[in-house]
């Protein structure tokens, strides 16, 4: 039940993938989600939901999935001081132009998050992040050795593994040490760009699942082109992981898991040798959705 000061909205992560580079739907110049006011006179949620989003967005969607609700009450406050419970959602969708001079804009997920793509090592300010919660964990004894553990955990530190799943973790982390500008302190550093209310901590969580999903679930080809080349799907599968890839083990996986078939046609792309074209199997679609279907995430 809510009070007076509390409603529940719909939120959308619409996700795409436009030349390499992992594009998520924005409104209000790239600074929120898309989002609407919950309505119940939808025979089912769901349904409400795709429709609100073609007619908000202009794009159908193909695969949606509800991702979390959103409720703390120490968060997700919006401009008017009112509480909001979020209930989001992950769509997949091919990018197309959004409709309107002042429509909703993709933007590159990396914008928010520039700490998660290690698709060429590390990146600076992935160090910097590191070194300055180091300095957090730090800063009080009470509890320090329990902070310094989990910021190892999450930031690959001290001899801990990278584990790109932990994208939530990582910006909760972040936000708690005050190095995220959401969390309403002015940040020594501008670490990605913020967004409203607590739709970063909702985009977090959308890129966190998928990047699982992709292990055992094949929608990746949600994503992609009708017909592509195995470099352009791992790619895209580097570009949601924000990892580089181990290509004859990436390319091994693909073909023992016999999710994809050959075309019959070569890409056209000029330059270079022509390349076999393949397509996704839509035959096991259903037997995959059942059973383990993995995308396989070997480093280099």
């Amino acid at each position: 039940m809510t009070d007076a000061r509390t409603h529940a909205e719909l939120i959308a992560v619409l996700a795409a993938l436009t030349n390499d580079a992992p594009r998520v739907m924005t409104v209000r110049m790239g600074a929120a989600l898309p989002s609407g006011p919950f309505e119940s006179g939808h025979r089912t949620l769901q349904g409400g939901l795709r429709s609100w989003i073609e007619s908000q967005t202009g794009h159908p969607v193909g695969y949606l999935e509800q991702l979390y609700t959103f409720a703390d009450r120490d968060r997700g406050f919006d401009d008017n001081g009112e509480h909001t419970i979020s209930i989001s959602y992950l769509g997949l969708v091919r990018e197309q132009p959004a409709p309107g001079a002042f429509g909703p804009l993709w933007k590159d997920w990396y914008t928010y998050f520039p700490w998660e793509d290690l698709r060429e090592g590390r990146p600076d300010i992935l160090e910097r992040v590191s070194e300055m919660m180091a300095q957090w964990a730090m800063s009080e004894r009470p509890g320090r050795a329990e902070r310094r553990h989990r910021i190892d955990f999450a930031f690959g530190m001290n001899d801990m593994a990278w584990n790109e799943e932990l994208v939530l973790q990582r910006f909760e982390l972040m936000y708690e040490a005050g190095l995220i500008a959401e969390a309403g302190q002015t940040p020594a550093f501008w670490f990605g760009k913020p967004m409203a209310a607590d739709h970063r901590r909702i985009l977090a969580t959308a890129i966190a699942r998928l990047r699982a999903k992709i292990k055992y679930r094949p929608v990746i080809f949600e994503l992609m082109p009708e017909s592509f080349t195995l470099l352009q799907l791992q790619k895209c599968v580097e570009a949601l992981a924000g990892l580089k890839l181990h290509k004859p083990n990436f390319r091994r996986q693909i073909d023992q898991q016999n999710l994809i078939e050959e075309t019959g046609e070569v890409s056209g792309e000029a330059g270079g040798r022509p390349a076999k074209l393949y397509r996704y199997r839509h035959a096991i679609l259903e037997e995959r959705a059942l059973t383990v279907s993995k995308l396989p995430i070997a480093r280099s």
